[in-house]
This record gives C-alpha cells, structure tokens and sequence, in this order.
C-alpha cells in the first residue's frame, strides 16, 4: 500500500519521512500554495464573496510533483501545521487535486502533529480526521475581510491624502495604539513632588533607612510634598523630634510560577530577555520546531510555537515532575500537578502550550547542535516550562514604622527569600519604561533589615529630602505592544511578528532604543482614519470582529453572514467619503495635528507665524508627493518646509521660499546667475526664461540648469562653484592610449568621467571640477562595461561625417562594425584584424543605403483595406465561426 503525506516544510518531510518508513512517500508545500492576487475584484461581495485564487509558480511545481506521486497512491494525508492557516493549506491543495482529477480512487484524511518526535508522529498517524470546515471558513473570513479593508480603504488614502501608503485591518489599530501614546507622551505635563528620607541608628549601631509616610499625625500621599518648601519643613519637624519603634510587621508572601510559553509571552520575554524582535523570534522557534540532528536522526525540540493554550500534556507533566526532585530535591515539587488556564482574551485553537519535546534534554546537551539564538530561545522555553510545575516561592516581608510621637512615622521595608521555589531556575522579566530592555530582578530581591525590637529608641542621623518628577507614560517595546494587543483581543498569535514588520516596512514607525516612535506619514494616517473612519479603528470594534472569526472557527455562526454585515456598513462608510475634498482633509487633518508639528515651548513665540514672509500662517499642506508644510500666502510666498516638528530653528527653504537667489553675473554672457529650489531639489541656473512676444512662438531654448551635487552644502557655494558646475562637461585630457578625450560632467545619476561609450561615477570624494587625468583614468578602467560592449574587438575610428566612435564587434553570426543604430556585417572575405576607417565607413554607408530603400518601398507599397462584412457575409462564414 502507498502512503503520500503533504507538509508545509522540507525539513519536516525528511524528518517524518524517516519515522514512517518506507512505505509513505513525504512531499512538501514549502508555505502556501495559493493566495487572492493583488488586484481588485479578486473577492467579489456582490457574488456571496466570491473568491479568485492563483496558484503561484513555485507552488506548481511542487502540486505537480504530488499529483504525480498519487498515481500509484491508495492514501493521501494532510499533514500541514496545527493552526488556522495549516488547515487553509491542507484545504487549498485539496481543492486543486480535486480540480485536477488527481484524487481518483485515493483516499483522503487529514493529521496534525503537534511535536516533531516518532512518539508524536506514529500516534497522530493513528487517528486521522476530515477537513475541519469551520476553521476553513474562518480563514476564508479572515482573509476577505483584510483583503476588502485593504483595497476598498487604500485607493481611499492614495486619493484623499497623497504620499500615504496603504492601510490594513489590524494594522491600522497598532499603528493607533503606538500614535496616541506618543500624543499622551507629548501633552504630558511633569509633576513635581518630594520625598523625606531618614537614616537612623540602632542601639546596636546598624543602619537603618526610612522613608516619611505620616507628618503630624496625617498619611502622605504621592504629592503631600509639592515643592521644596514643603519638604523643609517636613525635615525641620523631623529634626525637633525624638523616634522609636513603634510598630514591626512581618508576613510570609507566596509567588507561584507563570505558566508555559503561548505565543504572545513568548514574544514578550525573548524581546526582554534576548533582546529578540517578535520575527526572529518565530523564525527561531520554528527551527526549534521543525527539529536538528540528535544520533543521526532529525528530532523536533519544541512543540508547535503559534498557540494560546498554556495546558500542557498529561504525560509531559509526569515527565517534570520526575525530573524535578531528581535534578533539584523533592522539597521543589509541589504536592499535585500544576493547571494552568489562559488569561488572553479570545483563547483559542487549544493546543499545549510551548514546551520541550523531552524535558530530559537539557540546554546544556545542544550547545555543539544549536547555533546562538536557537540554544538561547531553547534554554528560555525550557527554564520556563520546567519552573512552571516547581513548588511555591516563598518571601519573608518585614515593615517596620519608627515614629516621632506627634503622629509623624517613617517606614523601612525589606525582604527576604525563604525559600526559592521556582525561583531558583525562572525570574519572569520586567520593561525598564526609558530604554526598553529588561530590568534587573522582579521585585523579589533581597532588602535585609537589621534586627529591631519594638520600643527600641532610634537615633536620628541624615535626613534627606528629595525632589522628583513624574514621568510620562513609556513608549511601546515590541514586548509592550504584543501584550496590548493581547489585552486588547486585537490580532493572533501568528500575526504579531507580521503587523509589527508591516508598520516598519511602510515607514509607518521607527524603532529607536527598541522602543516605537511613529513617524509624520503614520500619525496623519492615523488621523486620517480616526477623522473619517472612526469606527473602523476602535479597538472594540476591532475585538469583536475578532470574536465573531472565532466564533466561525467553532461552528457558531456563518462566515458569510459576518462578512455581509461587516461589507454593507464598511462600504458605506467609504461612499461616505466620495465627495470628501483635499481642503476638507487638510483643514481636519491640521485641527489635529497642529499640536504635534508647533508645539507650544512655553515662550510666547507663535511658531504658526510664517518665518519667510511674517505675515502669513504655516500649516499642513498636502502635495503630489505627500505631506509638507507650507504657509497660506501662497503663491506670493511660497515658503515650504518637510513635516518636522518646528523648534524654532532656521530652516534652509527659508532663503529660498519667496524666490531664487542671486548669485553674480556672468561676466562672458553677461546672465544672471541664482540658485533656485525645485521638485527635485537645489539647482543652479543661468539666465532666465525668455517670455515670447505677443503672437510669437514660445522659443525652444531654455536657461542653463544644473543640479546642486550631493554633498555639496547651499551655505557655501559661491559663483565661481555654480559658474564651474553650469560649463560641464568640461574635458579631463586625453587617455594615454587611445589619444581620445576623457570628460567630467554630471548626469541623472551624479557626477561622471566618460570615455567614448563608457562611464564612471565619481565617488563622494571626487569633486567633477577638479578631478584629474590619472584619477580619472583608473576611475574608467575599473568600469563595468556598457551592456552590450562585452564583445567588443577594437575601436576602429570616429566616422568623418560626425565625429561618433565607429566600434568593431564579435557577434553571434560573425563580426560587425557599428556607428549609433547602424550595424553592418563584415565579409567573410574581409580580415576583421586588418579592416580600415574607410572600409568600415563603406560597409556602414551601404547598410544604411538598404535601410533607406526598404523603408521607401515599404512607404510606396499600396494599403490593403479590409472591406466591409455584410449580415450575409457573416451567416455563410467559415463552418468553425458559425457553428
């Protein structure tokens, strides 16, 4: 009996191969087989949303090499990934065998494999299923929606606000979370406050450390002590007093153990921890997944990494718990097995949770098998998946409050370990709020207290008061925004890592001390999208519809009837905007990002004022190539500038807002000389744009134009530099062996030295006005040939009538002679080594004779015209058009 079994991976195939034996033949998809192509009307609502799918090239080949496997098959298996998008694979190369009739008398099932381990594979091999429909349809939901809100809200954008790129479903609500926390960022108003510190003496002599949380009998809060005047008096108080102890607590705190990996947490603690983006993250895990070499076999390390479920398998809790008191002592087991249950908002698709396929297989054993970030990520979902069934930590807390007697009591609080529990092997990380990476410990480290009795009198040593600030809110971390979005229901575990890299590759976000900052074009998207599609960007609504795909994964409702709600209300919104003008946009989108760009600095200075002119009002402006600031005066001033925030420093549009600038006369031609700004930037001219008298033609000459070279500052140029730069190309000398000129010029892709035919760019280093012969020599000889120039033989000459290179060449049918568009074959009875100027000259000028007559004779040749059919003609047509 033949067995075909289908995988997403390669590596995979080869693997399971080798558990099944050689009775099943193992092929892989490599990914997806088939998507919705980038055009509209690929999903069609008017048609029950109607999908068109193509199947891409690479994908044929590998259907193809299946098809061909099940000719001589009595069974197929569906063996792709465990997830929503597994089940679409298995789903989608189901329906393109059935389309092909390459099923026929083939039996078909579907297996998931949740490790790759023999145990794992033979056992899912057991118990086959069908197709789960409703986890199709979800997909199928999933996929309409983003691909509808895509290229229905998109050609939105790119219409109403020039220079965007694109807007996605969920994407679109990420990029808001980042936006608005920026916002908050921005407003944020620091607040002052003080605290009191007091050393004191034991009677012992140690050294105990308090802090004031009672003055006069009053309990303080966070802003009791509003400025430095205040906390002055508080100390003075404190030093007219005497102090004991009054009062000693001491409590035995319990911590347990987080639960195994999911996907998000994942994310989350290999970015503290390991300093991991949410996409290295997964491309390691998956590696983990997939398996590496163990005693000459593959051998999957983790289980499936795109999960929600934090349960484990009963027979991996059993092999923990053996493993606990033999590797660290019995007192680490705790008395029953330890269940877990998820606290992410919309948990599905229940899996295990991400652990080691043998927990036996220490970190340690792989160091010589893993490369660097695979051993890392390993050691990390085995620390926390072996400390997730470890006993209790348990914590000594002690708080001792030293009072004054007039109701004035400051406190020390310290900590102890009493016994370490999961501790010993797993501290879950922490965000540091400024630069992103993990803090050092978890709030359980160790604060030691000296031994105090109560009523024991303290002596008063320093008493320091201390001026804070409160601090605005943290920008999000990769960490922070996947466990917002979780927290929020918005997106999936293995969608994360791709709406993270989305936002960066539209230039939507930047990352700096891996934290986000959005860029200018993402918060006018944003607020675009919260002006004119409000709803479509809250983060209930967004949950929701998530809720609503998940209730599709489950059976409880139609993928349709989601779709058909979400499309008649999505479509309207967008007819909504129809008769929405750029003015429209643009007074909205400057309402509320005038904070942004001209924030007040608290001096008085109206940063709304025209810098160029003085009189006019600077706001958002909306171009061909996107956003800008420019001022209303326009267009007697045209003063612009690029959307940046205006901090009130000089910018170098300025001098050139109300028009060019002079920079001397030419004393040869006697022209004005200016450097202007253009679409393209910085450029120099000579003279100006001669106006045709009345019912004259407009003359075809125009002033002479160079750009400004990169690099090359506007500050310091002067006339004699635009002068240089306007008389290019100007020749270098000659070449030491061809005797023929080397020009220096600047072209569309920067400065440049040509000899004949071919091109050198200048390097940043090189001035075009100075560059010399030997520099520019070396510059032409290391030059990549022109295309076509790789059989070329010799340069025979320049031909008489207009100076050009006539180039002897190698072709496929024997050598030519070439000048411009003409080639002319040399006879076989003619020696290319010995050929002359003047026979070249000849085969060319009889070349292009023939040319000539043939374009005459075709010229002179009468046009055929195709008459007229009649009804008649067409009814006693050919039999294979009629009938």
């Amino acid at each position: 009996m033949s067995n075909i079994v289908v995988v997403e991976s390669p590596a995979k195939a080869k693997t399971i191969n080798k558990y099944l034996g050689p009775d099943y033949t193992v092929l892989a998809t490599f990914g997806h087989v088939r998507d919705l192509p980038s055009k509209d009307g690929s999903v069609r609502p008017d048609e029950g949303f109607a999908m068109t799918w193509v199947v891409n090239d690479k994908a044929e080949k590998h259907l193809k090499a299946i098809s061909n496997a099940l000719k001589s098959a009595d069974n197929l298996y569906l063996a792709t990934d465990p997830d929503r998008e597994g089940e679409a694979i298995s789903w989608h190369v189901l329906r393109l065998l059935e389309e092909r009739k390459a099923l026929n008398g083939v039996n078909v099932k579907r297996v998931v494999f949740h490790e790759i381990t023999k145990n794992a594979v033979l056992e899912a091999m057991k118990h086959p299923r069908d197709i789960d429909r409703p986890l199709v349809d979800a997909y199928l939901a999933r996929r309409a929606l983003d691909y509808l809100v895509g290229f229905t809200l998109s050609p939105v954008l790119w219409r109403k606000l020039p220079g965007s790129r694109s807007a996605g479903r969920v994407q679109s609500v990420a990029l808001r979370l980042i936006c608005e926390r920026e916002s908050a960022i921005e407003v944020f108003k620091p607040r002052e406050y003080w605290t009191v510190e007091t050393d004191f003496s034991t009677e012992k002599g140690a050294m105990l450390t308090t802090r004031l949380t009672h003055l006069g009998g009053e309990k303080l809060t966070k802003f009791s002590l509003e400025n430095a005047s205040q906390a002055e008096a508080a100390v003075a108080r404190i030093n007219t007093l005497d102090f004991k102890v009054v009062t000693i607590e001491r409590k035995q705190a319990r911590r347990n153990p987080q639960a195994p990996f999911i996907t998000s947490t994942l994310q989350q603690e290999a970015s503290r921890k390991l300093g991991f983006g949410a996409s290295r993250t997964m491309q390691t895990a998956q590696k983990l997944y997939e398996g590496v070499e163990i005693d000459g076999e593959m051998v999957g390390l983790i289980t499936y990494m795109r999960t929600d479920s934090v349960q484990l398998s009963q027979d991996a809790i059993g092999a923990i718990r053996r493993f606990i008191p033999r590797e660290y002592g019995d007192a680490y087991l705790p008395s029953s097995p330890r269940a877990y249950k998820s606290t992410a908002r919309n948990a599905q698709e229940a899996h295990e949770g991400i652990r080691p396929t043998d927990i036996t297989r220490l970190p340690m054993d792989g160091a010589h098998k893993l490369n660097q970030d695979q051993l890392r990520l390993y050691d990390l979902i085995w620390k926390r998946t072996v400390a997730s069934q470890m006993e209790n930590a348990r914590i000594d807390q002690v708080a001792i409050d030293v009072g004054g007697g007039d109701g004035t009591v400051l406190r020390a609080t310290g900590s102890s370990i009493a016994f370490d529990g999961f501790l010993k092997l797993y501290r879950e990380g922490r965000d540091d709020p400024v630069n992103g990476t993990e803090l050092a410990g978890d709030g359980d480290e160790e604060r030691m207290l000296p031994p105090v009795n109560e009523g024991e009198t303290m002596a008063r040593n320093r008493v320091n008061p201390d001026q804070h600030f409160t601090q605005p809110p943290p920008r999000f971390t990769e960490a922070s925004l996947v466990k917002r979005l979780e927290e929020l229901g918005i997106g999936r575990p293995s969608t994360y890592a791709s709406i993270i890299s989305v936002l960066q590759d539209r230039d939507y976000v930047v990352l700096e001390k891996k934290r986000f900052v959005p860029v200018d074009r993402g918060r006018i998207v944003t607020s675009f999208l919260e002006s004119f599609f409000e709803h479509y960007v809250e983060y209930d609504f967004t949950a929701q519809l998530e809720n609503q795909l998940d209730d599709i994964s489950s059976g409880r409702i139609d993928w349709k009837q989601v779709l058909g709600n979400f499309w008649t209300a999505f479509a309207a919104a967008v007819e909504g905007t129809k008769d929405l003008t750029i003015t429209d946009v643009i007074d909205c989108l400057d309402a509320e990002l005038g904070p942004h760009f001209f924030p007040d600095d608290g001096s008085g200075k109206d940063f709304r004022v025209c810098p160029a002119c003085g009189s006019g009002r600077i706001g958002l402006k909306l171009g061909k190539y996107g956003a800008f600031i420019g001022c209303s005066g326009y267009p007697e001033c045209k003063y612009t500038r690029k959307l940046t925030i205006m901090n009130g420093e000089p910018d170098d549009s300025v001098a050139l807002a109300n028009g060019p600038i002079e920079l001397g006369i030419d004393s040869a031609t006697g022209d004005v000389v200016s450097l202007r700004h253009g679409p393209y930037g910085l450029y120099f001219q000579k003279g100006e744009v001669e106006k045709p008298a009345k019912g004259k033609a407009k003359s075809k000459e125009k002033p002479k134009r160079v750009s400004l070279p990169k690099g090359m500052s506007p500050e310091t140029v002067t006339l004699e530099t635009a002068l240089g730069l306007l008389s290019l190309p100007r020749e270098v000398g000659k070449h030491p062996e061809t005797d023929k000129a080397i020009t220096a010029g600047i072209g569309r892709f920067g400065p440049y030295v040509r000899h004949g035919t071919t091109y050198a760019s200048l390097d940043d280093a090189d001035d075009v006005l100075t560059v010399g012969l030997n520099r520019a020599v070396d510059l032409i000889q290391s030059a990549k040939p022109k295309k076509g120039a790789a059989g070329r033989m010799r340069e025979i000459g320049d031909h008489p009538a207009d100076g050009k290179p006539i180039g002897l060449y190698k072709g496929r049918y024997g050598p030519y002679v070439k000048h411009g568009r003409i080639n002319a074959s040399v006879p076989a009875d003619k020696s290319p080594d010995t050929l002359t100027l003047e026979d070249a000259v000849a085969l060319l000028d009889a070349r292009a004779q023939k040319k000539k007559g043939a374009a005459t004779k075709k010229a002179s040749r009468p046009r055929k015209t195709k008459a007229k059919s009649s009804a008649k003609d067409k009814a006693t047509g050919p039999l294979s058009e009629a009938g």
